[in-house]
């Protein structure tokens, strides 16, 4: 079927937008990043995030239909990341979303952030097909899905704390690296040496084998950093070799629960694809460890490009295109919601 889609995205520290026909050719898009806002405060402030959305958001749509050459009429639906992510953030976007729905006349689709990151891959591998799994790993979501067909989910694995992403911004921020802490922990693990400490049973399961705890290991990063009795705040005790080996030696304990987890339910599924989506995925070691252990099991690998690792209004076009040829409409009662599963 069909359709020619305007998609907005403000879950998190992103506003984006896209126009996509029949979900799979960009005519538009635009990204505003926020890293340059909330870097000075190590981590997403919620509120200055509100306000940049605001500021980015109807601007960048004027500039897509300018760049497309196109006008709200030629629209078919207007879609928009309504759940999960910041409260404040979504809430800015369904409300831009409902408003220019219904100045146009326009139906709305609401679409699940999750759900995007698993249609980026898709996007990127239209070759791509069911089954599959899907590794979904960002700043706020760390979890392995089971994808027999369109739309249907089998969570088999979840974080039991931090996200992976958000335990690499803790840790660059106790190893003094920086933010975000994906690229720059990514950066400074490329000068060490990954066996300098033993962090690899940092991450075991608990009771269920596919879920992930990285509290422990924020915390061996903590002791190695600042010393068990310095504390938080105390005095960086590493050198700048130290600093890289603890980077290398951290992103290689995550790396690895990430790639063990996940091979697992593709070799219990038997599944000959494995999609990763998230801003997460945007790290090499992780794309390289997967690559690796996904040919050992005869498994092909979709992996986004860069651009649409990090959160984007392309995939929430993508996603958006396929409940448009479901019929799956919202209304105008369509309402953000901070936390959903899949």
């Amino acid at each position: 079927m069909d359709s020619l889609i305007l998609a907005l995205e403000s879950s998190c520290d992103e506003t984006a937008g896209a126009i996509l026909r029949n979900g799979s050719q960009v005519l538009a898009e635009f990204v505003a990043s926020q890293i340059d806002l909330h870097r000075q405060f190590g981590g997403v402030v919620p509120e200055v995030a509100c306000r940049a959305h605001m500021e980015c958001l109807l601007p960048g749509v004027d500039k897509m239909f300018t760049d497309a050459g196109l006008t709200p009429q030629d629209l078919d639906a207007v879609a928009v990341t309504n759940r999960p992510g910041l409260i404040g953030a979504l809430l800015v976007g369904v409300s831009a979303a409902k408003a220019l729905a219904y100045a146009w006349n326009k139906p709305i689709i609401g679409v699940n952030h999750i759900e995007g990151h698993i249609a980026a891959a898709k996007f990127s591998h239209p070759e791509m097909e069911y089954p599959f799994v899907a590794l979904v790993v960002s700043g706020g979501h760390t979890n392995i899905y089971y994808v027999p067909e369109c739309g249907v989910y089998e969570k088999f694995g979840s974080t039991l704390d931090d996200a992976a992403g958000e335990a690499f911004d803790k840790a660059a921020k106790l190893l003094d690296l920086g933010f975000p802490g994906g690229p720059v922990i990514d950066k400074a693990a490329r000068e060490g040496d990954i066996n300098a400490f033993d962090w690899r049973d940092a991450c075991l399961p608990r009771k269920n084998p596919y879920d992930f705890s990285f509290s422990g290991l924020k915390t061996a990063v903590l002791y190695a950093a600042r010393g068990q009795k310095a504390g938080r705040k105390g005095p960086l005790l590493l050198d700048r070799q130290g600093v890289c080996d603890a980077a290398a030696s951290f992103q290689n304990a995550v790396v690895r629960a990430l790639v063990n987890r996940t091979i697992r339910v593709a070799k219990e599924k038997n599944v000959k694809w494995i999609a990763i989506g998230g801003g997460v995925s945007a790290n090499t070691s992780l794309r390289e460890a997967m690559a690796e252990e996904a040919r050992k099991i005869r498994c092909n690998l979709a992996v986004p490009p860069m651009k649409l690792c990090t959160d984007n209004a392309v995939m929430i076009a993508a996603r958006a295109h396929e409940l448009y040829c479901a019929g799956e409409f919202a209304d105008l009662e369509l309402d953000a919601c901070a936390r959903a599963s899949l």
